[in-house]
């Protein structure tokens, strides 16, 4: 199988981390100002956060979040394309990481319900798990 097939979801997850740092530019920029926040306060996210509303958080929480666990899923997909490994099982996957991480960043920036979240959290792992579970037996066995 071609390794477009499993490069397609991670274009995708970096194409929702393009898409939810537009969606924070734009609550962000006009929530400091209509708060008279000062763009120097931004130089401890820490402090702006406290001044910042949830919704206006939410959004760079989920940003943020982009590259804590998503960093391993390019990893191991680029791992998987770069030594052949792509297969039916190994796209289903990445397919399904890529699709929950939608959702999770669509829960996250709207409703932050935090069991959806979680749920949501929960399966993308058991998936990448799986592909790197996968990939490491083809690897070292």
């Amino acid at each position: 199988m071609e390794a477009k097939f499993i490069l397609q979801p991670v274009i995708v997850v970096a194409l929702l981390t393009i898409v939810m740092a537009v969606w924070m530019f734009f609550t962000r920029i006009p929530a400091m100002s209509r708060l008279k926040i000062h763009p120097q306060k931004g130089q401890d996210t820490l402090k702006l956060r406290e001044l910042l509303p949830k919704e206006v958080n939410r959004v760079s929480n989920n940003y943020n979040h982009l590259f804590e666990q998503p960093t391993l899923f390019y990893a191991i997909a680029l791992t998987i394309a770069v030594l052949g490994h792509v297969d039916q099982i190994h796209v289903w996957c990445a397919w399904a990481y890529a699709i929950l991480r939608v959702v999770h960043s669509i829960i996250q920036a709207t409703i932050d319900k935090v069991m959806a979240r979680f749920i949501v959290f929960i399966l993308s792992w058991v998936v990448l798990a799986t592909m790197i579970i996968r990939e490491a037996l083809i690897v070292f066995v």
